[in-house]
């Protein structure tokens, strides 16, 4: 396929584009339940786990996915859990890997928006459920959720963005195997080291756009709600 006059490989596009959904998905079924805890907690220990939380955003990618290497790699406890389940214990270098990778090396992206949206809620409507004998998952799902659902936005779309952008984690535990693992980072990275200036352009400006989408999306949206609070 070609795009602009220049050829395009959709394999890397795809693949990155799946995996971010799922990261995603699976980011916001477990993020919203940490950034409640979070966001609620008040014990001295809440420094430290937002300090684990927020890791990914510091650690050197390299480093992280050689921990993910270490801790998945086919003998150890955690692959030998799922192989009694019925599952493969191969969690590295194919897509499970590239998964976990995102998902770990992903999680502040979504935590952290859904949290501070949590900490941002009006007080007073969430007592007055409660005092209308409101159980807890009526109060989450009809007050707190349509009340944060800008944190929830974001999260989902910072979480979608960054995993396309992934490169070092991706590359350590789902290495880069053409037409299993290599997304759409590792295909620029390949295409320059072969001098092939073309392709990387191809898949470079098609990165950049998304982004700027992205980002145009976000602060829109944050632009949005600090006119209606406003």
């Amino acid at each position: 396929m070609t795009l602009f006059g220049y050829p395009l490989d959709l394999h890397p596009i795809l693949l990155t584009f799946e995996v971010a959904g799922f990261t995603s998905l699976f980011l916001l079924l477990i993020g919203t339940p940490i950034a409640w805890w979070l966001a609620n907690m008040r014990s001295n220990f809440r420094i430290l786990l937002e300090a684990l939380v927020a890791l990914p955003l510091v650690l050197p990618p390299t480093v992280l996915g050689f921990y993910l290497i270490l801790v998945l790699n086919p003998t150890g406890e955690i692959a030998s859990l799922v192989k009694a389940l019925g599952f493969s214990g191969q969690l590295t270098f194919n897509k499970t890997g590239l998964i976990i990778g995102s998902v770990v090396y992903s999680l502040p992206f979504m935590v952290q928006p859904i949290m501070a949206s949590f900490e941002s809620l009006p007080t007073q409507i969430v007592d007055a459920a409660r005092t209308m004998r409101a159980t807890f998952f009526d109060r989450f799902f009809h007050v707190i959720v349509p009340l944060a659902r800008q944190g929830f936005l974001v999260g989902a779309v910072l979480t979608f963005a960054h995993t396309v952008g992934e490169f070092g984690v991706v590359l350590m535990v789902g290495g880069n195997i053409e037409g299993q693992t290599r997304t759409v980072s590792i295909a620029i990275f390949d295409h320059v080291e072969s001098f092939e200036y073309a392709e990387a352009h191809t898949l470079s400006v098609l990165m950049l756009i998304f982004s700027i989408l992205t980002l145009m999306f976000v602060y829109g949206l944050n632009r949005r709600l600090q006119v209606k609070q406003g």
